[in-house]
């Protein structure tokens, strides 16, 4: 049986009824709904078409934080700084093959291969059909620049966690030969992704307020291309493009991008697209997902919160005096921080807003839990969901979680940029500084162990770690106690459904 993604990529949506929901600061950014097979030869006949199409597009970033097999819990279960965690060390195969670097095609979650190539499908198609619509010449290249900047985050992340992987530039149709696509070499998926971006760049507006929150503007697609630019080696190139996104560090940009003064308030569940939201997914509770659809693409909340709350939470209503243990809602102990990192924050303003110190809040009688897989006591908490954040609405209370995910913050591009110049010269220490700054930090000499040191500390948990040290190189001493085998384990295995009957090899140490 022919079980991989080439069976969807040329179906820009699954049947059925899909609802997308985009939430902006309590206000609809967009909510459409799509019933039944979606009609490609037929549709894009108008600009409220060829927009909705556009949102379908957009669908594909709900894999940063929605679902069971999201790439936040996933990506720091690989790294250094958390475990799997999760009910049973059954809990999950993919997380916990991660965690140990069992990891295998067949432990291998398909969605990270599927859900990427299924979002390209979309975007493909809006590339090749709107510029054919009949819709101002405005519309067209704004629609086809998200289309094509999107792709390129796609294909990011695809080439990022495979290696080798398809490079598909336009619809697949029922005649083409879809099994037998061979893989491009890294550098040439690069090379199209760079090109992507900087042909779209012109042609999105310099920035979005309002319902158009949540969509790419001019800096976060410089951003992003200034992050693959990192990732590809270009330095310079990648310096240019932050400078640009940053501007004056600690100042507001012509972007208007800003660090905020509290760092704390970043983690503020209705605190969305703040000053340093570079580029934010959303989520929201309208879709009010139950547990027959989630995960299957028309779920919209944020199932990071559960998963990483403590396992039978309770605050002890007993305890004598004030009881200051938050009033969070019992969750499934994923990602639980390891000793590693603990001790590494220790000190550090930036301490109580990462981590839940589940051991101390017990110790004091303050607040019980049920220790689970990988147990440490502590927990993720700049996602740790409290009471008041429980949707009102139906579904499950569990999946209805309307947190945003900050995918690229300024704080993020201000280190980037200071690595991309190597970590020294004037500009790199005021990039440095400003981050340290802004959580009253006092300066330290930059040096690139200086921003690696404090990117692990302002980011931690976002799900950027185990990226940053396999590009730094730093992968195999980091994560030898968990298994990492160096010249392996740089990228993941290729889930075997997508290499049955297909020209697909897989990745070296994985056959």
């Amino acid at each position: 049986m022919k079980n991989n993604i080439y069976k969807s990529l040329f179906i820009l949506l699954l049947a059925g009824g899909v609802n997308i929901t985009f939430n902006s600061c309590g206000e609809d950014f967009l909510e459409t709904e799509y019933k039944g097979a979606f009609p490609v030869d037929t549709y894009f006949k108008d600009d409220r078409q060829c927009y909705s199409a556009v949102v379908a597009t957009y669908d594909g970033l709900k894999k940063y934080a929605s679902g069971f097999e999201n790439m936040i819990t996933f990506f720091n279960a690989g790294s250094d700084d958390f475990y799997s965690g999760g009910g049973s060390a059954t809990d999950g195969a993919g997380i916990q093959g991660f965690n140990n670097y069992s990891i295998d095609p067949i432990k291998m979650p398909r969605s990270y291969w599927k859900d990427f190539y299924v979002a390209i499908a979309n975007a493909n198609i809006v590339i090749e059909k709107v510029p054919e619509a009949p819709i101002s010449d405005v519309s067209k290249n704004r629609y086809v620049a998200e289309a094509k900047a999107l792709r390129s985050l796609y294909y990011f992340e695809l080439v990022r966690m495979f290696g080798n992987v398809p490079l598909i530039l336009k619809p697949i149709q029922v005649t083409d030969d879809y099994y037998n696509i061979p893989q491009a070499n890294p550098k040439d998926v690069y090379a199209q992704i760079e090109a992507d971006l900087v042909d779209a760049i012109p042609n999105l507006p310099v920035t979005v307020s309002g319902d158009e929150k949540g969509r790419l503007s001019q800096g976060s697609a410089k951003a992003l291309l200034g992050k693959i630019y990192l990732y590809d080696k270009k330095n310079d190139l990648a310096a240019a493009q932050f400078a640009d996104v940053n501007g004056n560090p600690g100042q507001t940009n012509q972007y208007g991008y800003k660090l905020v003064a509290d760092y704390n308030s970043l983690w503020i569940t209705d605190n969305k697209f703040t000053s340093e939201g570079v580029f934010e997914v959303m989520y929201t509770n309208k879709s009010e997902s139950g547990w027959d659809n989630w995960g299957w693409g028309n779920d919209e909340g944020n199932s990071v919160n559960i998963m990483v709350a403590p396992r039978s939470y309770s605050i002890n209503t007993n305890y004598p005096g004030t009881n200051d243990a938050p009033d969070i809602v019992a969750g499934w102990s994923f990602d639980t921080v390891t000793e590693s990192l603990f001790n590494f924050m220790q000190g550090d303003p930036r301490a109580n807003a990462t981590i839940l110190n589940m051991k101390s809040l017990k110790d004091q009688n303050k607040a019980s839990y049920g220790p689970a897989n990988l147990d440490t006591g502590y927990f993720l908490n700049k996602y740790m969901p409290t009471k008041d954040e429980v949707t009102t609405g139906q579904g499950a209370s569990e999946l209805n979680y309307r947190q945003n995910y900050i995918m690229i913050r300024l704080a993020d591009t201000y280190l980037m940029e200071a690595e991309a110049l190597g970590g020294t010269g004037a500009r790199a220490q005021i990039l440095l500084d400003a981050v340290r700054a802004r959580v009253g930090l006092a300066s330290v000499p930059v040096s690139m162990q200086a921003i690696k040191d404090e990117r692990r500390r302002e980011l931690a948990g976002e799900g950027h770690r185990w990226f940053d040290l396999v590009r730094w190189g730093d992968a195999p001493t980091a994560l030898a106690n968990k298994g990492f085998i160096t010249g392996k384990n740089e990228i993941l295995p290729i889930p075997y459904e997508e290499l049955t009957n297909t020209a697909i090899k897989q990745n070296p140490g994985y056959n």
